[in-house]
């Protein structure tokens, strides 16, 4: 991953963005500190996008069929303070 600071990201942003998108993430670094990271859009969206629903995350979960018992607790919901 190549280190570039805020100024030349700045002065030099078309090849900052070129960059993302040939040779991956991109570090963007203020007073010698990571600050940002800059990704292609085809990499963020890979990263980003959802698989599968909530319901299917549960049924592959490793806890299926062991036997787990959860208890709802029988008290009224507390009123929020306003």
């Amino acid at each position: 991953m190549d280190n570039w600071t805020v100024a030349r990201a700045k002065a030099r942003f078309s090849e900052l963005i070129d960059q993302a998108r040939s040779q991956g993430p991109q570090m963007i670094t203020r007073n010698g500190n990571r600050a940002a990271v800059v990704v292609s859009a085809e990499e963020w969206e890979r990263k980003t996008k959802r698989v599968g629903t909530l319901a299917e995350f549960f049924a592959r979960s490793p806890l299926v069929g062991s036997g787990l018992k959860v208890k709802r607790s029988k008290q009224k919901a507390r009123a929020p303070e306003l």
